[in-house]
């Protein structure tokens, strides 16, 4: 099957908003309460007439914004990409739809980028790993024409802008990395050792032409060793997903086996144990996504965008995509990066 056919760009950012938006009623709640507010979790509802988003949804599209600016003026980089995307999240941070229960990390990185004379690493939450830096990063595995470099360092600049940690450097490049490699057809059942080589190859690559000195507010001795212990948090959740895959229980909460996904490593584990318990079933991957006691959006979120890529945008249910908030745009840049 073909990218045309398949159209992955457009069914992961499709995939990624209506994961947002299912688990935008569940987030703060537990399972119990999950089931008594919503019934069984494999009958969920897309919430409507609407169905609104969150902050994640509306952070992926300011980095596809950004990322459409950038490469309009040339060749991706640090120095092309780093403006659009400040301007991008501080008219977010002023938006009036910004009322979608914001992560503090973002806020308090994006009230600091508001000050034009201020260099973005001084803004960057330098302790701050919030499953923030990953949630929106799906436009970088999807837009064509990337080298392995530029998404790997535009990947870790969108989440260094708010999020300094390395451990969420690390989380967005490899959850990027996972959208790329599905969208270009590898096979879900060896994806998480491909995340695994691809932790270890870069365990030590510090991309410094896109973060600059951010580095030295983490208190590592090196570039390499501050990146290394990012990777490592990685590796270790990549570990526990594993082992999840080996004993698969669709019936038990995710978070149990990879973790609530409040900070990054864990979003990316527990989106990807979601989607690879229903790979040919991207609606339940949603549901149980959705219904789960950690951060159910961002969940939910990063399974669509992982369930998308793998099967393009006919996973959706067409009425489901009909009530999705921003679905023009999301839809707009979808058609552009699969060539439509």
């Amino acid at each position: 099957m073909t990218s045309t056919i398949k159209r992955p760009a457009t069914g992961s950012l499709l995939g990624l908003a209506l994961g947002d938006a299912l688990g935008f009623p569940t987030e703060f709640n537990d399972v119990p309460a999950i089931l008594a507010k919503c019934g069984p979790w494999r009958r969920m509802e897309l919430p409507g007439p609407v169905a609104y988003i969150t902050d994640d949804t509306q952070m992926a599209l300011a980095v596809a914004r950004a990322l459409r600016t950038a490469v309009g003026r040339g060749p991706l980089g640090a120095e092309l990409f780093e403006p659009p995307l400040r301007e991008e999240f501080v008219d977010w941070y002023h938006s009036p739809e910004n009322n979608r229960a914001p992560g503090n990390t973002c806020l308090s990185a994006c009230d600091l980028l508001r000050d034009e004379g201020r260099g973005w690493q001084d803004a960057s939450q330098a302790h701050s790993k919030g499953c923030g830096a990953n949630m929106r990063v799906t436009p970088l595995g999807l837009l064509p024409g990337l080298s392995d470099e530029q998404r790997a360092g535009a990947a870790q600049l969108q989440a260094g802008l708010t999020h300094g940690h390395p451990t969420a450097l690390a989380a967005s490049d490899l959850t990027a990395h996972a959208v790329r490699l599905l969208a270009e057809g590898a096979e879900p059942t060896g994806l998480v050792g491909l995340l695994r080589s691809y932790a270890y190859e870069n365990r030590e690559t510090y991309h410094e032409k896109w973060l600059g000195d951010l580095w030295t507010r983490g208190g590592a001795a090196t570039p390499e060793a501050f990146i290394a212990s990012g990777w490592d948090d990685c590796l270790g959740v990549l570990d526990r997903l594993r082992a999840a895959l080996a004993a698969p229980s669709p019936e038990t909460d995710p978070c149990l086996a990879t973790g609530a996904g409040w900070i990054a490593e864990e979003a990316l584990a527990t989106g990807l144990l979601c989607f690879l318990l229903f790979v040919d079933e991207p609606v339940l991957a949603l549901r149980r996504a959705a219904c789960t006691s950690g951060d159910s959006d961002s969940i939910a979120a990063l399974t669509g965008a992982f369930a998308g890529a793998h099967l393009g945008a006919d996973a959706w249910p067409a009425e489901w995509v009909r009530r999705i908030e921003h679905r023009d745009e999301l839809t707009a840049f979808g058609a552009e990066w699969d060539g439509v």
